[in-house]
């Protein structure tokens, strides 16, 4: 096997460069995948996990990758252990036509990669950080991808790698590369009756060393308003203006828990999406918190809402519908300790120093997690995912790929 970071580096850019975007309404329509685009880059992986020489390679209907790598020799009996990473990138930046641009041995300066978008390392910790590393940008007019291909990176080397070391030990490995992460369906039809891993890691995270075993306990809410239409001239006391009326309703959330003005263990109201007539308008609302006590206040803050507009305009009519996404998965991971304790080992043996911090969003593990498979999420060295300031460093995805390696050769023990 040739330089690792070569590898990673060729590997990261080719699926970078491939547009693989979601697209959530469809996906809420229960089409999956959402894009034929994902089914085309499963294909795609499929052939190249064959390539580096793991030949139980499957693609289900709904375009999951699901790939088992054999035991070695005296292993057998070992645990099974699974590592997942997700395929689309997230459509509120574009993602086609993606042109990585490659930073060697960064200087710590501003980089202006293209269209107006400028790094600093004055406001990007991490950024400065990643001083003398090999730092991938966009070009300032798309994301790059990293989220999560970054993660498909290190899991397709850390396989070929394990593979091409004939002194590596390692139980059973499995393998999936899910579609439709981003829209919030990742999990919706993921082949648990192929997964028999009691196990898992997702690679989705981000800078090097934090590993996470806490995320949001998200729910998204289906505002619907229904207005009262007629002429303008003589609408006095009359009409019900459904526009108006999911204005107002924005309006009166609470601005200081809005997704901009929050972070830490602070969740949040964030409007994802509003489209409006005078008699109908929707309005996309996702609620995101740490506990579900403080995700109730939040449905029943939504509640008391709508219902105040609802009487602020004669006729006019406000439905919510609450949908669970996703739960926070601490309580899950806390009653099987060892998954983590051999994460925190494997990030030390690949020379990572352990850094804890709760995920503000979610990853397929967090559902997996809900099904009864722990799975917390390991970082990929990718920063200011869903932008056109992301970037990605390549040491760090190296140091990402050792942790995996490290993590399999565990798990055999």
């Amino acid at each position: 096997m040739e330089n690792m970071n070569d590898t990673l580096l060729k590997r990261f850019v080719s699926y970078a460069t491939t547009w693989t975007t979601s697209d959530l309404e469809k996906a809420d329509a229960g089409i999956m995948p959402s894009t034929d685009r994902q089914a085309d880059f499963a294909r795609t992986l499929k052939n190249e996990l064959h390539s580096i020489g793991i030949s139980d390679v499957t693609i289900t209907e709904h375009a999951y990758v699901c790939a088992r790598l054999p035991a070695t020799k005296g292993c057998e009996k070992a645990p099974v252990v699974g590592f997942l990473a997700h395929m689309d990138t997230a459509e509120e930046v574009s993602g086609e036509n993606v042109k990585p641009n490659i930073v060697k041995n960064y200087d710590g300066s501003v980089l202006n990669i293209g269209n107006g978008i400028v790094l600093d390392p004055a406001k990007d910790a991490a950024l400065a950080a990643a001083k003398g590393e090999t730092v991938i940008t966009t070009d300032g007019s798309t994301l790059l991808g990293a989220d999560d291909k970054a993660g498909i990176a290190e899991i397709m080397t850390a396989m070929e790698a394990l593979i091409a070391d004939k002194d590596a030990k390692h139980g059973t490995i499995e393998i999936i590369f899910s579609p439709d992460e981003e829209t919030g369906h990742g999990m919706d039809y993921v082949p648990t009756d192929w997964l028999t891993a009691k196990q898992c890691y997702t690679l989705d995270g981000g800078h090097v060393g934090e590993l996470e075993t806490e995320c949001f306990t998200a729910y998204k809410c289906d505002v619907n308003f229904t207005g009262v239409a007629c002429h303008t001239g003589t609408a006095r006391g009359i009409m019900a203006n459904a526009i108006t009326m999911a204005s107002a309703f924005v309006s009166m959330l609470p601005q200081n828990e809005s997704p901009e003005a929050t972070d830490g263990y602070y969740g949040f109201y964030a409007p994802m999406d509003m489209t409006a007539s005078i008699e109908n308008a929707h309005v996309l609302l996702y609620l995101r918190d740490f506990t579900m006590e403080k995700m109730q206040r939040r449905l029943d803050t939504v509640d008391i809402i709508a219902k105040a507009i609802e009487a602020r305009f004669n006729g006019g009519k406000v439905e919510v519908v609450h949908t669970k996404q996703y739960l926070n998965m601490k309580e899950e991971l806390d009653k099987n300790p060892a998954v983590v304790e051999k994460l925190v080992q494997a990030a030390k043996l690949a020379g990572a120093e352990p850094v804890f911090s709760p995920i503000r969003g979610g990853t397929d593990g967090s559902r997996l997690t809900e099904m009864g498979i722990p799975t917390p999420n390991i970082f990929t060295g990718g920063h200011n995912f869903h932008s056109r300031s992301e970037w990605v460093s390549l040491d760090q995805m190296n140091t990402a790929t050792k942790l995996v390696i490290e993590l399999a050769k565990l798990w055999a023990n």
